[in-house]
Parts: C-alpha cells; structure tokens; sequence
C-alpha cells in the first residue's frame, strides 16, 4: 500500500487515536511532528485551516478530522473491522464517538486535562476552580459512557472500534489525575482501560515511544 504520512503533535489525544488505528490495522506510516503550540502556525493552516492534528496525506490525498481518518482506514484497510457488523452495534459506536468530541473532549479533556498536564508544561499553576467547575460534567460523561458500553468488554461491541479508539487516549490520561482515579473507581470503564492499555496499539503509540520513533 502506499505511503501514510501523518501529522501531529506527539501528547496529543487526537493523534494517538488516529495512530491507534494505522497499528490496530498494522499499516505503516511516516509521523512528521508538529510541535507543541505550532498547530496554529501558517505551515500547519495551510494542512489544517483549523489548526488543529492529526492530518493525514495518502499520496494525493489529505485528510484532516480523526474519525474521518479512522473511517477511511477502515474502509480501505477492512481487516480487522473497526465498525460492528450489526446496525445498532455501528450505531452505538457511533453515538459514544460524538459523545467524546462534543462533551467529553471540551468538558472533561479540555478542562481537567489542561489544567493537570498542558498548564504545568506552560509554566502555569492548576486552576482548581476551573477543575471543580468541570466535575459535574465529568461525572455526567462518565456515567453515561459506562451506560452506553453496557456489558460489553469494549465500548460499543465485543470487539474494539473507532469508538475504544478515541476514547482510549484521552481517558488514559486523565486516569493519572486525582479527579481521573475517582471518576474511574468502581466502574467498568476502568476494567475496559485497563483492557485497552494492554492492546499492543496502546503500548506502540504512547508519547515516549512516538517520541524516540519521530
């Protein structure tokens, strides 16, 4: 297959769940870092006019929006399967998929996460207020998330899915707050983190590893 070039800054949760998926598929690729604080630079615009990561080029072709990117590997990469066979198994992946970029990315990840781990690289004390506004919200996503993963082993079927793919990073680090490890306690999402982490996707795509590869 032809080559994969992707880019993005290495910590980023997008990132991660969009390499997930070049591993869980086994298909090479090339990860041309961007820097941290470099997405909004013109060079990057001019992949990603929103400034944001990953993007993806596959020869002349570019993509940008990390289920669309797990989408199209899946289409043109279909084993193993990333999207359940059964309707509302799809469906379901589907739902939880949102569910992490509308709420749970800018509620939870972007609060909690920021204040945690991005504020201390800044040079920049935790703003409690702002972690403790955010709770209430981050128990409204975790709650729901374990309602709609059920009885599953993962989030929308028996087997992973874009689903586990972009939840996966983004909980893995919150798991190493003090908020993260309250919310997780108890629940069967931090049953299913733990089966995620042992994925070999998961231990290929963590930042030190991407790091010592880039």
């Amino acid at each position: 297959m032809s080559e994969f070039v992707v880019y993005g800054t290495i910590g980023s949760p997008y990132l991660r769940a969009a390499l997930l998926g070049f591993a869980e598929k086994s298909l090479p690729y090339r990860l041309v870092p961007v820097p941290f604080g470099q997405s909004k630079s013109e060079e990057h615009r001019a992949r990603h006019p929103f400034g944001r990561v990953p993007v993806i080029d596959h020869d002349d072709f570019r993509l940008y929006e990390t289920q669309a990117i797990l989408r199209y590997l899946d289409r043109i990469a279909p084993e193993p399967p990333l999207t359940p066979a059964d309707p509302r198994q799809a469906a379901r992946m589907d739902q939880i998929a949102g569910v992490v970029d509308w709420y749970f990315f800018p509620q939870v990840s972007a609060t909690i996460g920021f204040q945690r781990y991005v504020a201390p690289m800044a040079g920049r004390t935790p703003d409690e207020a702002i972690i403790a506004e955010a709770m209430p919200k981050a128990r409204l996503c975790f709650a729901e998330l374990e309602r709609l993963k059920g009885g599953h082993p993962y989030l929308a079927a028996e087997h992973v899915s874009i689903a586990d793919l972009m939840l996966a990073p983004q909980m893995q680090i919150l798991s190493r707050t003090p908020e993260g490890q309250e919310l997780l306690a108890g629940t069967s999402l931090a049953d299913w983190l733990e089966r995620m982490a042992a994925r070999p996707s998961m231990q290929a795509t963590g930042g030190k590893r991407l790091a010592g590869a880039a």
